[in-house]
């Protein structure tokens, strides 16, 4: 009765190893961790299966989270020195950003208040709802530095899932995809699941983060089952991902 169930494995067992480039782990920035204790706290479940390394992706989001590359450095300051308090040595923390495409992002790009991952790429979103207005001239604007545009959590922009022709658009301007770990679940609903395992079926994906806010979302994490099938079409994302920003 219960077979279909025995053919599942932990996705965190895939996981061992891997650096999370999509996360919000840095205190008290944006809608991520609100102090040290609990980034600590995530950082440790982190630990438990494994993954160690970490490039921190706290909102650029002008009307939400005005954050700039000074204030993002200081939260992974303090972030750093609690460790070295706490003589926890365990993690390796990096610094950037996921950047909110709206009108007051290109002047985030024209000013350099920009923060990308390890030089060469930038982790980008928009609303989920509609796609951004200035979204084709920003992602010109990032070509034009030698920025390659990493499309956040594509699997949850609702207004794609209608018109999924504009995935392939997207991937013709150059852009890369990152899926999110709880896309493979039902955490933000059946039809982002959906989405996410069609993208994958696709090979669309170049990279994964986890994109984890919280310890509630950590435990989420943690108890995802996926197929065999899944799992082998994540393995060279993963080892992508690791390839990539190691």
């Amino acid at each position: 009765m219960f077979h279909f169930f025995t053919k599942k494995k932990f996705l965190i067992d895939s996981l061992e190893g891997f650096v999370d480039i999509h996360n919000h782990i840095l205190p008290g920035i944006d809608d991520g961790a609100k102090n040290t204790e609990e980034s600590i706290s995530i950082l440790k479940g982190f630990q438990e299966f494994g993954v160690t390394n970490f490039i921190a992706t706290p909102h650029i989001m002008n009307d939400y989270y005005p954050n700039t590359p000074n204030t993002i450095q200081e939260s992974l300051i303090i972030l750093k020195d609690k460790l070295k308090i706490e003589n926890i040595n365990d993690f390796t923390i990096e610094a950037a950003a996921e950047h909110m495409v709206e009108p007051f992002f290109e002047s985030v790009i024209e000013s350099n208040e920009i923060m990308p991952l390890k030089k060469d790429y930038i982790l980008i979103e928009m609303s989920f709802l509609q796609a951004s207005i200035n979204f084709k001239e920003s992602i010109n604007k990032l070509k034009k530095i030698n920025l390659f545009p990493i499309l956040a959590h594509p699997e949850r922009y609702v207004f794609l899932h209608k018109n999924f022709n504009q995935y392939k658009v997207y991937k013709d301007q150059g852009m890369f995809f990152q899926l999110n770990l709880l896309s493979l679940s039902s955490f933000y609903g059946i039809e982002v699941q959906k989405i996410a395992v069609k993208l994958l079926d696709e090979n669309e994906y170049n990279f994964i983060g986890s994109d984890i806010h919280n310890l509630m979302q950590l435990k989420v994490l943690k108890e995802i089952r996926i197929s065999k099938k899944i799992i082998g079409k994540l393995k060279p994302i993963i080892e992508n991902t690791i390839h990539s920003f190691t």
